[in-house]
């Protein structure tokens, strides 16, 4: 009996030691924890506070990237049409050739219709890509639409108005290809 007095004392010092490092362990435990806690949320700060300037860059890399594309479309466009313009300045002196050439014809009294039909596809062409002839005759002279190549003195018109057309002008859309080469009016 005495043996097993003392094994249950043991036992007692044992479990008593156990509870004791329990309670140590338990408390480092949640020290630990503390200073993790602690330790976190500057860390979860920083890292907002990071992911809110990649977020900015994000967006403004986006308006960039949208800006360019836009802008790049724009420039396309406009070579595009530049290019058309180009081209359909040239039918424009193909297209002058016939009407030269039909008015001298008719004078001989020669058969046009083949001159007709050709010019009516040239027409058309010219219609289909936005390009119209600029009315001058009897227009004021506007130096954007009209080229002065010589200046008539008339009293019975107003200052500055067509009075003659030389050359035909063409616009596309917004973009004059070509002025019209005009007489213009002057009051004595």
């Amino acid at each position: 009996m005495k043996n097993m007095s003392k094994e249950n004392k043991n036992n007692d010092e044992i479990e008593k030691n156990l509870d004791e490092d329990t309670d140590s362990s338990n408390d480092i435990q949640k020290e630990l924890e503390n200073n993790f806690a602690k330790n976190l949320f500057p860390m979860i700060e920083e890292y907002q506070e990071k992911l809110s300037i990649c977020e900015d860059k994000l967006q403004r890399a986006l308006a960039d990237y949208q800006n360019l594309e836009r802008r790049s479309q724009t420039e396309i466009s406009q070579r595009v049409l530049d290019k058309t313009n180009q081209l359909m300045l040239s039918f424009i002196g193909i297209y002058e050739d016939f009407i030269r050439a039909k008015t001298a014809l008719s004078q001989n009294d020669t058969d046009t219709e083949g001159l007709d039909g050709i010019m009516k596809n040239i027409e058309i062409l010219l219609s289909e890509n936005n390009i119209k002839p600029i009315d001058a005759l009897g227009e004021i002279f506007d130096p954007k639409l009209h080229e002065a190549v010589s200046i008539v003195e008339d009293a019975s018109l107003d200052e500055g108005t067509i009075t003659k057309e030389v050359a035909k002008g063409y616009i596309s859309s917004q973009n004059v290809i070509r002025p019209s080469k005009v007489i213009v009016s002057k009051k004595n």
